[in-house]
């Protein structure tokens, strides 16, 4: 671990060199580039560098208490020393979670899917639920959660929704929301007031950039139509939706919420990459995955992570047995408490994967 912090530090160091000189600053590309470098790693190298006081600070102490005769000044040293000797420990402590490795999607947009799944109507109405929560959720995290497509029911239900979450750090507090997501309650569409349970799956796909997904036209059949439900007089008069078809892999992404068939378009186009690159990214990542399964889940939208039993007002996750007592708030949008515990989680899952 210190040969790495030595040359992180090495590198901290080199960058500020670099970047306090004229013509590096005078090269845009090249200053981005190290600014960028230097940003990711100042956290570590600074924390190394309180640690390496510290230790510092801890020798001499220790050093100066072992040639100290006067019994009073001897035990302010050792208390000093011990002091220092519990603060390396927290440093380090610190430094082993920064060294961790980090996944370069965390601060990207994402693409946020929700379907309704087993449940008929009722599945469609706890999925209009669900977006609703995230919704409360992108507001409180300042991101800006736009719809791409929705397919809603009569009874307002949604039986698929797709949307573009914009903003800083976006898939790294959406992430661990991938899965199947089950409730228990009495439906609204039931007489009887008996609980019943379904559910609906959520996908939180990374945003994709050109150059990491290519596609090629002839791949790809583009499809313009008259957009459906609700949009006033603009709806059945003006061919503004798209509906792309990727014939390698039998994706189908369909755009409609803007009035604009150009906006449509390129929006269809970052879900289709953003699709595909998940797909790409699934297919590289499952014989590490195999190895080193992180406890909150690979985030495969079959696999079922969290129940809402709305009669104890308790949401629990199942990857980590964590629950939560206040359905009202959290349907509104206040999940912190949950993602902050599935962060800590996948945490310490690394940190054992790593010794």
């Amino acid at each position: 671990m210190t040969d790495k912090l030595d040359k992180i530090k090495e590198r901290f160091e080199f960058l500020n060199g670099e970047l306090s000189k004229a013509e590096v600053c005078a090269d845009p590309e090249r200053c981005g580039k190290y600014s960028k470098e230097r940003a990711d790693l100042e956290e570590t190298a600074e924390t190394y560098e309180k640690y390496l006081t510290a230790e510092k600070e801890m020798t001499g102490a220790f050093a100066a208490a072992e040639d100290e005769a006067d019994k009073e000044m001897k035990d302010l040293l050792l208390s000093e020393g011990y002091a220092c000797k519990e603060k390396c420990a927290a440093l380090k402590e610190q430094l082993k979670i920064l060294l961790l490795p980090k996944d370069e999607n965390d601060e990207k947009s994402c693409v946020l899917e929700i379907r309704a799944g087993a449940g008929g109507e009722e599945a469609a109405l706890f999925a209009a639920v669900l977006c609703r929560m995230y919704a409360g959720y992108c507001a409180r995290k300042k991101l800006k959660m736009e719809a791409v497509d929705i397919s809603s029911t009569e009874l307002g239900g949604v039986k698929e929704a797709v949307y573009q979450v914009t903003g800083k750090g976006a898939y790294k507090l959406l992430k661990y929301e991938s899965g199947v997501h089950r409730v228990q309650r009495v439906p609204e569409t039931e007489t009887q007031g008996r609980i019943h349970t379904s559910t609906a799956t959520v996908a939180v796909l990374p945003e994709a950039e050109d150059v990491e997904v290519e596609i090629n036209d002839k791949d790809v059949r583009i499809d313009i139509f008259h957009s459906g439900g609700a949009g006033g007089q603009n709806v059945n008069k003006v061919a503004s939706a798209v509906r792309l078809t990727h014939f390698p892999t039998g994706i189908v992404v369909t755009c409609q919420d803007e009035r604009s068939q150009l906006k449509n378009k390129e929006r269809a186009f970052q879900v289709l990459r953003s699709r595909l690159f998940d797909l790409y990214r699934g297919k590289a990542g499952k014989e590490r995955e195999e190895n080193r399964r992180s406890l909150v889940g690979s985030g495969d939208r079959s696999e079922r992570i969290r129940t809402y039993n709305y009669p104890q007002s308790r949401i629990t996750d199942h990857r980590i047995g964590y629950s939560v007592y206040d359905m009202e708030k959290f349907l509104a949008g206040d999940l912190d408490e949950m993602v902050q515990a599935l962060a800590i989680a996948d945490r310490e899952m690394l940190l054992a994967s790593e010794n």
